[in-house]
């Protein structure tokens, strides 16, 4: 693939301060406005993969009526984390999650090296059909795992995707990031 659209999905609809990842909440605002803003920065005939959670899934049906859902798009599972309070998360965990982003694992869920190593997994699939454009639909940590795969980026885990917002990876670098 020459040119990858990738774009994480609009606000979601859940209270501020919540862990959320694999948790299937919807949008705060109806997708079809989000699709209308975001057509003018995409390829018409660019083929549309999208994790399957719902705040993604509405955006996709909205903008592709041929949007592909794969599972492996979606966000990293936070296990018993899902949608506490981060205030209510015990601290001793958070901080083991800090010195070790990569390898720790909320209880329950899995850690960012497995998020990177099915995203890798969706990638080297895509390129496989060897299409020119693809827009990928996806959550923030899914994102920077493309990052880290498709453009060799070793700060991922530090990466910012803005909600509702596009970036553009062309031949392995970004052109453009967070385009509304």
């Amino acid at each position: 693939m020459r040119r990858l659209f990738l774009i994480r999905h609009p606000r979601p609809a859940v209270a501020p301060g919540l862990c959320y990842g694999r948790a299937d909440i919807g949008l705060a605002r109806p997708a079809e406005e989000e699709a209308d803003r975001l057509r003018r920065l995409l390829p018409a005939n660019a083929a549309l993969f999208s994790s399957p959670l719902r705040r993604c899934r509405l955006l996709a049906e909205a903008l592709c009526p041929d949007a592909r859902f794969d599972d492996r798009l979606r966000e990293m599972d936070f296990g018993d984390w899902e949608l506490q309070p981060w205030s209510q998360i015990d601290r001793g965990f958070l901080d083991a999650w800090a010195r070790d982003p990569l390898t720790f694992t909320p209880p329950g869920g899995e850690n960012a090296q497995d998020l990177r190593a099915r995203v890798t997994a969706f990638f080297d699939d895509v390129k496989r059909q060897r299409r020119r454009e693809v827009i990928v639909l996806a959550h923030g940590g899914v994102l920077r795992a493309a990052a880290s795969v498709l453009t060799g980026a070793s700060d991922w885990l530090t990466l910012s995707f803005d909600f509702g917002a596009v970036s553009l990876v062309e031949n392995g670098a970004f052109i453009w990031t967070n385009r509304r």
